[in-house]
């Protein structure tokens, strides 16, 4: 995790701005985005009280009401179904059932205390165990038919990230599930090694949750195998997995329910007769981790505040700002859900949207604004293929010179970046739609996605400024002359 920005100033930036088109008429108020609005706002969004907005709880909910209400207040009118904020839609949720049993030789192992079923799955299994050393050499035909067993292994991974348990864990089984598959084997038994062992209090809690889908999503395919059982056991289990003549025997039960999600969507209309029937569309995500009671935390609440709290409070003080002074524009606002479950907020939005998709000129999404180095900041969208739109990136890069002045870290908006962290946030689907669309941010830092993320972490001075920024951005596209042009041959690399 990077904790500073580095200073990148390019030629393809420097043309830019000095070719910047779709000219604002005039200044963005920015004075009336309120710091102390913003502060009051995070603390209360972010608090224990919404227990880290989970989507598919009753949390999230109580947090969309909660937007809602002040959405209320701010002036900002309902733009949702049926005259409301509200936009529901249905959260797929398949997990490994309790009833699901795994015992290796005279062994019964407890779910999720001493073994993990890495996804869901129905299968039995009544195999012998092939304990390999190197599953890069091991042949189809030693462990066909078998169940195969390894250790965790660092061997052959690059990614700069794999020395943090979490993501080492997940790299390796992500290596090497779909290899040893591919094999013919009835199921894949990983041993923790050290590093892993780190990583199972964190991943038990995650994977009991099973995995989530919508109707339509842009990630159709969330699991590694189907209905052959990754295995997860902890590494005092490793001399029993060696053993000479082991039996692996299992029973994978799946379970799916559904639950309701919501996007909350308010507008403030436009004052010219003509394009007031466009919008600029201003994203964030409401959702966070919820409650996770991981072995050894300190605290069980997932608060989110800079993920994504500070774009959810943002998004209220810039309705409260274009409410007190509108543009030809309207300005519509959209709190998605469920965008840690797989941007299904806005990939619902996007195809399904409360307005004609034709209306939306731009979407300025925000994700993660409040940490990091106070002088610097991320703009994605910027840099081909990602770049959607030459006209919005002036105009946002030429309010960045005009404001805040941050030093612009271009790395994250590589498609060559480790982290695709263009990929991950709500702008994405919109972009698939081909609207332009820009991403706001100030990047990841080491309490990201950690019960440390609370709202007095954040750098409060810091977030007014992204905040005013995202204003301004969309306060000159929304009296601009022109709509931005997508650029011509548009297309991601994904």
């Amino acid at each position: 995790m990077r904790n500073k920005a580095p200073l990148i100033i390019t030629s393809f930036f420097s043309l830019l701005l000095s070719t910047a088109a779709c000219a604002q008429t005039k200044k963005a108020p920015v004075e009336l985005i309120k710091q102390s609005d913003l502060k009051r706002d995070l603390y209360r969004l972010a608090d224990d009280h919404f227990r880290g907005r989970e989507a598919g709880t009753l949390d999230e909910l109580k947090a969309s009401m909660w937007l809602a209400e002040e959405a209320r207040k701010a002036g900002i009118e309902p733009a949702g179904d049926d005259g409301t904020y509200f936009q529901f839609f249905n959260l797929i949720r398949e997990r490994v059932s309790n009833r699901s049993t795994v015992k290796i030789g005279d062994r019964a192992f407890t779910l999720w205390k001493d073994v993990i079923v890495y996804e869901p799955s129905f299968a039995t299994v009544n195999a012998p165990i092939v304990f390999v050393d190197d599953p890069e050499t091991v042949s189809e035909e030693t462990i066909k038919g078998k169940v195969v067993a390894l250790q965790f292994t660092a061997k052959g991974l690059t990614d700069p990230r794999k020395t943090i348990p979490w993501r080492y864990s997940g790299f390796v089984v992500g290596a090497w599930a779909r290899k040893l598959g591919a094999k013919g084997v009835k199921a894949i038994v990983f041993v923790s090694d050290d590093l892993a062992e780190q990583a199972w209090p964190r991943a038990a809690q995650y994977s009991n949750r099973g995995s989530y889908q919508i109707e339509g999503s842009l990630f159709t395919n969330r699991q590694q195998l189907k209905d052959i059982p990754i295995i997860w056991v902890r590494k005092e289990a490793l001399n029993l997995v060696r053993q000479p003549n082991q039996q692996l025997e299992a029973t994978i039960y799946s379970e799916s329910f559904n639950y309701p999600s919501v996007n909350v969507v308010g507008k403030i209309a436009g004052t010219d007769p003509i394009l007031s029937k466009e919008y600029v569309l201003f994203s964030g995500h409401q959702d966070h981790d919820g409650v996770r009671n991981i072995e050894g935390a300190k605290d069980s609440i997932f608060n989110g505040a800079d993920d994504n709290a500070t774009v959810s409070v943002a998004l209220l003080a810039i309705g409260k700002a274009f409410k007190q002074q509108r543009t030809k524009r309207s300005a519509l606002f959209v709190w998605h859900g469920s965008e840690e479950r797989g941007l299904f907020g806005s990939t619902w939005f996007a195809e399904h949207p409360t307005v004609p998709r034709e209306s939306l000129v731009a979407v300025l999404n925000g994700d993660m604004i409040g940490m990091n180095a106070p002088d610097s900041a991320a703009l994605l969208g910027v840099i081909p293929p990602h770049l959607s739109s030459s006209d919005l990136v002036k105009i946002a890069l030429q309010e960045n010179d005009n404001g805040p002045k941050f030093r612009l870290d271009t790395e994250w908006d590589k498609a060559t970046h480790f982290e695709s962290w263009y990929f991950r946030s709500d702008h994405f689907p919109y972009a698939k739609k081909n609207i332009p669309a820009i991403f706001f941010s100030t990047l990841p830092h080491p309490l990201y996605h950690t019960p440390g993320d609370e709202a007095s972490a954040i750098n409060i001075d810091k977030l007014t400024k992204m905040t005013r920024w995202m204003y301004a951005t969309g306060y000159a596209v929304a009296n601009a002359a022109n709509r931005p042009r997508l650029e011509p041959g548009f297309k991601l690399e994904r």
